[in-house]
């Protein structure tokens, strides 16, 4: 677990205390599509794309169906305001959300009131809130900001039940995305600066390997990039961001 001598860390816990203030702060503005949080809006349908076809493929669901996930539990990890526990809901699931900031939960709570949707969410250390095992686990762009990795991953797998599903995104550690994930994304405005820490980013293998540890099978990670003509896309180019499915070995 987490070093309970480390001055942002909260002893045993997986949560940074520094990391959960800062997405903290940025709660209000998290459902504006042109504020703090616009990146992760454009960001989003290229997951739910990624996550979509995943349904589908790992129970044989009706491609056609707009409620994919009727009958089926969900949990999302470092869930912030909501912006995937929403359309989960909408696709069907029994949604559960967890962040580390509790501004964040009282933001999704008052969205999805507003919404008429029925998620419950809850602030605090996964591994404490003791929560059952669900059919579909996400956890996106959460990895890189957690204190100890191993016991994350290992907290993930713990609530994903037999013969579940596990999607998770990540910045990759390449040059390229410390110079654009990093140094241009924050100089220019396109996130709030301190978001990133380079030296947090994982890559393909390292998660591969995180997740065997924890008795996980990773499936081939799809990238996520840009281009002038397509915007976000689901690409074969991991230098930047990836996504990727587990299921149980």
């Amino acid at each position: 677990m987490a070093d309970a001598s480390a001055p942002d860390t909260l002893a045993n816990e997986t949560i940074r205390a520094d990391e959960a203030a800062h997405f903290g702060a940025l709660a209000a503005d998290w459902w504006n599509p042109a504020g703090s949080s616009a990146m992760l809006h454009r960001l989003n349908p290229v997951r739910l794309t990624f996550l979509r076809e995943a349904v589908d493929l790992h129970w044989g669901g009706d491609v056609r169906s707009i409620r994919p996930l009727a009958g089926k539990t969900a949990l999302d990890v470092g869930c912030g305001a909501g912006l995937l526990c929403e359309p989960l809901a909408r696709l069907g699931a029994n949604v559960t959300g967890v962040d580390a900031a509790a501004e964040n939960i009282a933001a999704a709570v008052r969205h999805a009131a507003g919404g008429g949707l029925a998620i419950t969410y809850h602030h605090g250390e996964l591994a404490s809130l003791g929560l059952g095992p669900f059919d579909l686990v996400t956890s996106m762009e959460v990895i890189e900001h957690v204190a100890d990795k191993p016991a994350f991953v290992a907290q993930l797998a713990a609530h994903l039940a037999d013969g579940g599903l596990m999607v998770l995104s990540t910045p990759n550690r390449t040059t390229a995305s410390r110079l654009l994930l990093v140094g241009a994304a924050e100089a220019l405005g396109a996130v709030p600066k301190g978001t990133h820490h380079w030296g947090d980013f994982i890559t393909p293998d390292e998660l591969r390997d995180l997740l065997a540890d924890a008795g996980l099978i990773m499936g081939e990670p799809r990238g996520i990039t840009w281009s002038p003509a397509k915007g976000l896309h689901l690409s074969d180019d991991l230098a930047l961001n990836y996504i990727v499915t587990a299921r149980a070995g």
